[in-house]
């Protein structure tokens, strides 16, 4: 009796499945070409917000010209470029200044796990690190020992 309850169980769902394939396969067109319509979208939204911002900025530069330059005296001016974090730049400098890795830690008020992820670049160091690198960067091999003697 069994065999003939799984006989006709597998045959049931071998049948079900045959009706249900046409469905699937159209159901599947429409849902593709739905996401690529989706991901198009998404473009054209991303390229208006750009439109909107540049529209902003540049209303903004000609409403208040005044404006504009009495703020920019108020703010400081920065020497050079942005500062650009590499971690080979940061492992270069480590291995120069002849600092382990928990040296360095304690030196940029980091945690050892931080500075080996910085170095392997397999994270990115928030705002207040990178200026603590900036400066270990810019430190000779005395000051750096110096620092850590503190």
């Amino acid at each position: 009796m069994t065999a003939f309850s799984d006989a006709f169980r597998a045959e049931v769902l071998r049948m079900a499945r045959k009706g249900i394939k046409g469905e699937l396969g159209s159901l599947r067109k429409t849902v593709t070409a739905q996401r690529s319509e989706i991901a198009a979208l998404k473009r054209d939204v991303k390229d208006l917000v750009s439109q909107v911002k540049g529209i902003h900025k540049a209303a903004a530069r000609h409403a208040a010209p005044g404006k504009a330059q009495a703020q920019d005296a108020e703010i400081p001016a920065r020497q050079g470029r942005r500062f650009q974090f590499k971690a080979e730049a940061l492992a270069t400098k480590r291995e120069q200044l002849g600092l382990s890795q928990q040296a360095m830690a304690s030196l940029l008020e980091a945690s050892t796990l931080s500075v080996a992820r910085w170095e392997g670049g397999k994270a990115m160091p928030r705002a207040k690190q990178l200026e603590c690198i900036q400066v270990v960067l810019k430190m000779g091999k005395r000051e750096a020992l110096a620092k850590l003697q503190e």
